[in-house]
């Protein structure tokens, strides 16, 4: 069963204060998946939300990567992507109006690609100039979609690797 959300349930559960655990960089595990690197964290939100933080990199370009927010609706196993940060790896077309962009790009849950038949509810996606880099990205979705990040890791979810 496909999950279906509105833009105001998409809008609450973006806006949802969602705390990390003050040892949520020791909690992340990384793991090396056919070219790229993989971590995930697991979230509850200040309402009882369930969300989940995935991370991916590529081991060859810096610039092919995806910081992505999911919700786990209640007594489900399934995963709906409220925003996804891209990098600028490859070019992305909005199906439903045919805009083409090659860009740093943010995919956002809309109501509208939902209605749309075999499309993802994260297909639609905007260009941005928000982040230039993986770290960058997740520090925007930190930022974007009410995280509360221990005052003591300034953003990131782990050492930025050099």
């Amino acid at each position: 069963m496909a999950i279906r959300l509105s833009e105001a349930e998409i809008s609450r559960l973006l806006a949802e204060r969602k705390p990390l655990p003050p040892d949520y960089r020791e909690r992340i595990q990384a793991k090396p998946k056919h070219g790229h690197k993989e971590r995930e964290l697991d979230v509850i939100g200040t309402d009882g939300s369930e969300f989940r933080l995935i991370f991916r990199q590529s081991e060859f370009n810096p610039l092919d990567f995806s910081v992505i927010l999911a919700y786990r609706p209640p007594k489900t196993n399934q995963l709906f992507r409220l925003r996804r940060y891209n990098g600028k790896s490859h070019e992305h077309t909005n199906t439903l109006d045919g805009h083409t962009f090659y860009d740093f790009h943010v995919h956002k849950a809309t109501e509208r690609y939902q209605d749309e038949s075999g499309l993802r509810e994260d297909s639609y996606a905007e260009p941005t100039k928000s982040f230039a880099d993986f770290h960058g990205a997740i520090r925007a979705m930190l930022g974007d979609c009410g995280f509360d990040v221990p005052p003591d890791t300034q953003g990131t979810l782990f050492e930025e690797e050099q």
